[in-house]
């Protein structure tokens, strides 16, 4: 099945209907499924098919939040496009409400032109298609998701997760019309929790099939039983040992609509009448209310910026003129433009004589005043040889800019990442290039006044002066910490997959282990020459292939084999002393651990690269090893990644590890 990230374009009423969903943030982190869009039949701009679609998911979102599910069609003949969306049974109608958020914007920007697309996510699913899909079933799978046998509890036989599955199952497919089901066996040392659920489109026959035909594809010789979670077009199963689903809405989601009692004749007349005057006046005051709430709300959020803008202002010393910037950069020519940050471009300029760099934040990013106030307030403050020096910045006529060193080498990215920049690392200069980063995070995390997170570490975030000694820059996403203090949470995730580790993206939590997961994923890519998403299965040639796999499951497959050093980039290939680039791999692979309390501090890093003596703990199984699926190096886009070839396309919600992109939209 091909996954394609298209290029995205706007859709204005789509985005009309959702300017009221930024008002509803979530709190509730949504993992991630998969999406399916069709090259082979699309429509074109302006066209009545695209008219239709838009129509088809403004009526989905808006009769789906309550009841949870809807399938409807718009358009005629030629230009009928069909739809569905469903969320998972146990969520409330807000949760419900903020996943079809995330999958409209999501489908409309990845799919921009598809005539046929799906997504899922672990909380709902959205589906539409030029051609009648309905009541049909379709198990062909979308996503799934693996436990490695041995993590999975010993004591958890097949037999009592098949006896579960079987049972709700037949659960679902007569509990109409939910087709929903959740339940729990105890296999001695515990429970196991499953869940299922059908599109509600399909008959209960058809639902058991489909979920019959999702079991056997878990117990399936190569999976063992060790398949949690499965998506497909028409039905859902998940189980794991632990309580994953909500069982206080459960309950009133499923629950029959009460019957109405008889009223004898003068009574119920009366009745009547009260219930059509009182429900509109109910009504009424509940929308006033709720106008007023989010106009306070909204109201307050404007006065915060106002009073960012004005602390950012306070920086009286490092305000440069506009003027001033726009002759240095010519205008801010494209002949200047360095490349596309996340929030806006980046322009190569001189001033006095001297090279800088200017970064214009977009004028429609409503992060850009935040990020401007985050760079302005921590790395004007900052003073070490690895992170970037900010010279100042400019608040005028409506432009945000940024100003920096110019650093001639530009990022790590567009070296690592091309046979002819990795042919200028030899081993000495990629060791160097790797302590650096690691002492400027270190004085991030430690030797500042200031404890400074990160969260979006990555080599696109790290320039490159004339001698290639590394600087982090890019602080628009970074957290300040209380010295204290070293971990956090939030709401609004933002970053790049591929770097991001497993409970940020999860669970919106960060922490100074979150950036060291990264740090140890961007060891790995500086060692191989490797994207962190798309590598080949273990072989000694570094080449692309049709088997390809997340790169910290390739790495931590050929440590086990034995065969480390086949994952090194052939440019270094006799370079280097083995020991040196094992015991690189190693600090890795420790940065990496699925949990955070397993990873070493940045102090304990760089005492373990810089003493050859210092002994080294033995790695655990890191995170990502447990995903399936291949990353095709052609078919493009799958599970939240991309191809590894470059691209300078910018304008995905999500980032991953080749689009300078962070910025994700609020749920």
């Amino acid at each position: 099945m091909a996954f394609h990230l298209l290029k995205s374009k706007p859709v204005a009423s789509i985005y009309v209907l959702l300017i009221f969903a930024i008002f509803y943030p979530s709190t509730a982190q949504l993992a991630y499924g998969g999406i399916n869009c069709s090259t082979t039949s699309n429509f074109t701009d302006n066209s009545t098919f695209e008219s239709n679609l838009n129509l088809l998911l403004s009526s989905l979102y808006s009769s789906a939040i309550l009841s949870g599910f809807s399938n409807q069609t718009k358009g005629e003949h030629l230009n009928q496009v069909y739809g569905l969306v469903l969320c998972r049974g146990d969520l409330s109608p807000y949760d419900c409400q903020t996943c079809l958020n995330a999958s409209i914007t999501d489908i409309v920007s990845k799919c921009p032109y598809s005539s046929k697309a799906c997504i899922w996510y672990t909380y709902c699913m959205l589906r539409y298609s030029s051609i009648n899909f309905f009541s049909k079933a379709d198990p062909s799978v979308l996503f799934d998701y693996t436990k490695l046998p041995e993590l999975w509890q010993p004591q958890v036989s097949n037999d009592s997760v098949s006896s579960l599955i079987e049972t709700l199952s037949r659960k679902a497919a007569y509990s109409e019309p939910t087709l929903f089901a959740t339940g729990q066996v105890n296999y001695g040392a515990g429970n196991i929790y499953g869940l299922v659920q059908c599109t509600r489109d399909l008959a209960g026959n058809d639902c058991y099939h489909c979920l019959m035909d999702c079991a056997s594809k878990i117990f399936s010789p190569e999976k063992k039983g060790s398949l949690r979670l499965i998506l497909t077009y028409s039905c859902y199963i998940h189980y794991d040992t632990f309580r994953f689903y909500n069982e206080s809405t459960i309950g009133s989601s499923t629950a029959p609509a009460p019957s109405i009692a008889p009223q004898t004749k003068g009574s119920g007349g009366m009745r009547n009448k009260i219930l059509i005057v009182s429900i509109p006046v109910v009504a009424a005051i509940v929308i006033v209310f709720a106008v007023m709430y989010l106009y306070l709300r909204r109201r307050k959020r404007i006065e915060t910026l106002q009073l960012e803008d004005e602390e950012v202002r306070s920086f009286e010393t490092l305000l440069f003129d506009l003027k001033m910037l726009k002759d240095a950069t010519n205008n801010f020519s494209n002949d200047n433009k360095l490349g596309e940050g996340g929030f806006g471009p980046v322009y190569k300029g001189k001033l006095h004589g001297t090279e800088i760099a200017v970064k214009r934040l977009s004028q429609c990013s409503k992060q850009g005043l935040l990020e401007l106030r985050n760079e302005v307030s921590y790395v004007a403050k900052l003073k070490h040889k690895n992170l970037v020096k900010l010279l100042g910045f400019c608040l005028e006529k409506q432009e945000n800019l940024l100003v920096y060193e110019y650093l001639s080498n530009l990022s790590l990215d567009k070296i690592i990442f091309e046979r002819a920049g990795r042919e200028q690392l030899d081993w000495k200069t990629r060791y160097s290039i790797i302590k650096g980063i690691g002492e400027g995070l270190l004085y991030l995390h430690d030797d500042s006044r200031l404890r400074i997170i990160h969260r979006d570490l990555k080599p696109s975030n790290i320039l490159l002066d004339e001698n290639m000694n590394p600087k982090i820059s890019d602080f628009g996403l970074a957290k300040l910490c209380d010295q204290d203090v070293t971990q956090g949470s939030t709401s609004r995730i933002g970053g790049t997959y591929g770097y991001m580790a497993p409970e940020y993206v999860l669970h919106g939590r960060f922490s100074v282990k979150s950036d060291v997961f990264s740090y140890g994923v961007i060891i790995l890519e500086v060692l191989t020459g490797t994207r962190s998403v798309v590598v080949q299965e273990c072989s000694a040639t570094n080449q692309e292939s049709e088997n390809s796999e997340h790169l910290i499951t390739y790495i931590w497959r050929c440590w086990n084999r034995g065969r480390i050093m086949e994952v090194l980039d052939n440019c270094l290939v006799g370079q280097c002393p083995s020991e040196d680039v094992v015991r690189c791999i190693h600090v890795a692979l420790l940065c990496v651990q699925r949990n955070p309390t397993e990873r070493p501090s940045m102090a304990s890093v760089m005492l373990m690269l810089s003493n050859q003596s210092a002994s080294l703990p033995k790695p655990s199984v890191p995170a990502f090893v447990t995903q399936t699926g291949k990353y095709s190096t052609s078919d493009g886009y799958q599970k939240g990644t991309n191809n590894s070839k470059p691209s300078t396309s910018s304008s995905s919600i999500y980032s991953v590890n080749q689009i300078s992109e962070t910025e994700i939209v609020p749920r």
